[in-house]
């Protein structure tokens, strides 16, 4: 894998091993960014299911002022401490290692700028985080990656953008 645009661009980082993580492709985080562009210079990020921390990465290189990562698995830890340290990051970061969806029941309204969410295909995260965002909007806007046939609430004002078998759901902060 590697950093698209920004600071870093052409950085490699790399992907944690085995099958338990399933790092976004270069295609659909290209897109992604470039959708996500006006909202990230100077932004306060969360990355929810963080892995390697390539989502909150690209928007670190992009400008984004700070990144908390959360992720509870040990190797995607270890990958996601690596690819923080490689790239010169650790001033503009912070890890925070419990579940994603406990972590997000403990938040305020507008914690965050921007929420990213990479969870697990087929368990029922990606619904839970916008079930959560719709009763407290802990950010500015919340984008979740999800599978086609993941069965994810539209809240008022959401867009899904397709990618293969790969969607995109952003959704703006109620007023």
């Amino acid at each position: 894998m590697r950093i698209i645009a920004g600071e870093w661009r052409g950085r490699v980082i790399d992907a944690p091993p085995g099958t338990e993580t399933r790092p976004t492709t270069d295609r659909v985080r290209e897109a992604w960014m470039s959708a996500l562009q006006p909202e990230i210079r100077g932004a306060r990020v969360l990355d929810l299911y963080s892995g390697s921390g390539a989502l909150g990465l690209e928007t670190l290189s992009r400008g984004a002022e700070h990144v908390t990562f959360v992720e509870k698995g040990a190797p995607a830890l270890r990958v996601l401490k690596s690819n923080i340290e490689k790239l010169g990051a650790s001033g503009s970061v912070e890890i925070v290692r419990v579940d994603a969806l406990a972590y997000t029941r403990a938040l305020e309204a507008n914690a965050f700028d921007i929420a990213l969410a990479d969870p697990p295909y087929g368990h029922g995260f990606a619904a839970a985080l916008i079930e959560m965002f719709e009763r407290v909007p802990y950010a500015g806007s919340l984008w979740v990656e999800h599978r086609v046939s993941d069965e994810v609430p539209e809240l008022p004002g959401s867009r899904a953008r397709r990618y293969g078998d790969t969607v995109i759901t952003s959704i703006p902060a109620p007023e």
